[in-house]
């Protein structure tokens, strides 16, 4: 099990995260969180377009909105 953790701890040092270490060594801040902040863009696009996906759905009475609980309670 040893050599399976180390075997993941290089795949995520040495491979997915390789690109960071270019912007470590950069002087400027908004230059090294250009990533962080395109994540951060494209997780708002995402969130905006689901909460219109539920307004569509919640706008043409498509949820059960039923009040019930497990039949055990």
């Amino acid at each position: 099990m040893k050599s399976f953790f180390y075997g993941i701890e290089d795949l995520f040092v040495n491979g997915l995260f390789a690109p960071y270490d270019a912007f470590r060594f950069m002087e400027s801040w908004w230059a090294s969180n250009t990533v962080n902040w395109l994540f951060m863009i494209i997780g708002f696009v995402a969130m905006v377009y689901w909460m219109g996906q539920l307004k569509i759905f919640n706008d043409n009475n498509e949820e059960d909105k039923s009040i019930t609980s497990h039949s055990y309670l």
